[in-house]
């Protein structure tokens, strides 16, 4: 009896966290960097005329200069809470390059294809970020985002202003 009752608690001890249920919704690891202009076209015309696109995403105006984030981590789970930790978010062009502005960041997590997506945020005061572009945010998405989140998109978002975007997680 002991032997089978050991070997029942050995099983039960290699049976995958996963497999016994999760309240993860999604999960990012990896950031990338806002780019303020997804493409130029030149006309043929004399003279010619340059249109830039601003990358926009999910209808948020990207923020006015390249951003660079060294590594970005969040965990979504399905009721609305969001841990992000993101590091070395810093601007990558101006005279302020290698540099972490004096602003706050905040979340917004997109669920849903783009024309339809619904969209969840943080706190609007959003977080500081430090002199090396780290930041945390430990807070609760309102509204809560849909489950399953399907083709999930979460933007770092700048509280103050125009609230445009810094980075993006990359959905694990």
């Amino acid at each position: 009896m002991k032997c089978v009752s050991s070997l029942g608690l050995l099983l039960v001890a290699l049976i995958p966290m996963s497999t016994l249920g999760s309240d993860s919704l999604v999960t990012f690891k990896g950031g990338i960097g806002v780019d303020p202009i997804s493409n130029v076209v030149v006309s043929t015309t004399t003279p010619p005329v340059v249109t830039a696109t601003p990358n926009a995403v999910r209808g948020i105006s990207p923020a006015g200069q390249i951003w660079v984030i060294a590594n970005l981590k969040a965990d979504v789970g399905v009721d609305g809470h969001i841990h992000v930790k993101g590091r070395g978010l810093l601007l990558a062009g101006g005279n302020g390059i290698g540099t972490a502005p004096a602003v706050n960041v905040f979340a917004t997590l997109f669920c849903g294809p783009a024309a339809s997506a619904t969209a969840s945020t943080t706190t609007a005061a959003g977080v500081p970020l430090d002199a090396d572009g780290d930041f945390v945010i430990d807070d609760v998405l309102s509204p809560v985002p849909a489950n399953p989140c399907v083709t999930p998109v979460l933007l770092i978002r700048n509280a103050g202003g125009t609230h445009g975007w810094f980075a993006a997680g990359i959905p694990e």
